[in-house]
């Protein structure tokens, strides 16, 4: 449990008033209409894009702060660098696609446009899978269990109530808002960690002199083969719905091509915070017998009361900045793009179906975090699964050379996923490298529809 003064603790509950203060207001300003539920009314200026892109990519806090802790500078290397090229493939390829077709709200939305309802309905399975906050529900609820020393299960349930609870009503313009202000709190947080390390225990050769060399070097402990693999998970990029969502939420295609490249460099600074303040964390306290403690471990050493409350706000932030747009984006998919395409319900009783989803994702989200209690597991499973089911339907429906005729789409994408599912599932190394059976199974399906046609 975490020694916070009183001063700490008036931070982290103003900062907890605060979101359910703004969410509350937003939920207010929401309009009746799928559209505004879902794409907040396609108003979102270039600041709001920006601020949603980055705040809700970084959700991970923990994770980021056990694999910087293990692999030092690597951290930057594989979880930063890679989606940094593919955002910008993505902003050059796809934004401004995306903007422009007014009848996809959703990924799925445009597989049925291109391939049909059998690729709609199963993309949207893959995308509910994809947008599964587990992660975020189990990082959320261990920070809450180490401020308050309460059960780790009702931590998780009482944060994930929290989270849902603004975006039952304001949808998409709820999360915005919100992820606004969290914005504003993850580099505030991120950014005094790191200062107030330099300044308290010295500069880059105190580094140099009590780090290992790995952590200094590329691929370093990590190695290439893991090295690859990781990279190959950054495809994760091109069919993420969070992407979609907010390119198709954008006022123009403008701002959605600008806002990525935007987003880019906040990534990089926050990558660069979250790598040193991992560094800095291994060199003070080199046997730490928990990784995923980093931060809060150095936090503790090195800010004094008041700012440290901060640092607790800024964790806390960037986890539910993630855990609210995820929730939302996995009760559109089950809600929205299977249920009621399903059911061939009408509108209004999509938004009903994806109200019951938000409900639905938070308790399968609770179940997924207890059967698999690791962030970076829980990142690996859930991507190396459904990226080769996804990537090619995705990319190919707004970049005509690459179209293969629907059956050869459908096909694909069940034997992407299910090869790469069952390597999951058999464990020991076929888990470690489980998306490449699926991507070379779905690529073959793919190739040969394309050959055909």
């Amino acid at each position: 449990m975490a020694t916070l003064s009183a001063g700490d603790w008036m931070v982290v509950a103003g900062y907890v008033l605060a979101v359910i203060g703004i969410g509350a207001w937003s939920a207010r300003k929401a309009r009746a209409g799928r559209e505004d539920y879902l794409l907040a009314g396609r108003t979102l200026t270039l600041p709001f894009f920006v601020a949603t892109l980055v705040s809700t990519w970084y959700g991970g806090i923990l994770g980021v702060g056990e694999f910087s802790y293990a692999y030092g500078i690597s951290n930057w290397m594989v979880l930063g660098f890679p989606y940094y090229l593919f955002a910008f493939l993505y902003a050059f390829l796809l934004a401004g696609r995306i903007r422009s077709e007014e009848d996809s709200l959703t990924i799925p939305d445009r597989l049925e446009k291109i391939y049909g309802r059998k690729a709609a309905l199963f993309g949207g399975w893959l995308a509910f899978l994809i947008t599964t906050p587990a992660p975020y529900v189990l990082i959320l609820g261990v920070l809450l269990e180490w401020l308050t020393g309460w059960p780790l299960l009702l931590c998780v349930a009482l944060g994930t109530a929290l989270t849902l609870f603004y975006l039952y009503r304001g949808g998409f313009r709820a999360d915005v808002w919100v992820d606004g202000l969290e914005f504003v709190l993850m580099f505030a947080g991120m950014s005094l960690l790191l200062v107030f390390s330099g300044k308290a225990l010295g500069g880059i050769e105190f580094l140099k002199t009590n780090l290992p060399e790995s952590h200094l070097a590329f691929p370093g402990k990590l190695g290439w083969g893991l090295t690859v693999n990781w990279y190959l998970i950054a495809l994760w990029t091109f069919v993420d719905p969070g992407f979609h969502q907010r390119c198709s939420a954008a006022r123009h295609p403008a701002i959605a091509r600008r806002g990525i490249g935007i987003a880019v460099l906040f990534w990089f600074l926050f990558d660069g915070l979250t790598t040193a303040s991992g560094l800095y964390a291994r060199a003070a306290f080199p046997d730490l017998s928990e990784p995923v403690q980093a931060y809060p471990r150095l936090a503790s050493a090195v800010l004094p009361a008041g700012l440290l409350g901060v640092f607790w706000v800024g964790m806390l932030a960037t986890a539910m900045s993630t855990l609210n747009s995820l929730a939302l984006l996995s009760a559109m998919s089950l809600g929205k793009d299977v249920w009621a395409r399903f059911r061939h319900l009408s509108q209004t009783e999509e938004l009903a179906w994806v109200r019951w989803g938000l409900v639905g994702v938070g308790i399968f989200s609770i179940l997924l975090s207890w059967w698999l209690p690791s962030v970076v597991g829980l990142w690996y499973v859930v991507g190396a699964s459904t990226i080769p089911g996804l990537l090619l339907p995705v990319l190919s429906s707004y970049l005509p050379a690459l179209r293969t005729p629907a059956p050869w789409a459908y096909r694909s994408m069940v034997t992407g996923w299910g090869a790469s599912t069952l390597a999951v599932l058999a464990g020991g190394a076929w888990r470690d490298y489980a998306i490449f059976p699926g991507l070379l199974a779905a690529l073959a399906l793919w190739g040969a529809g394309w050959l055909r046609r």
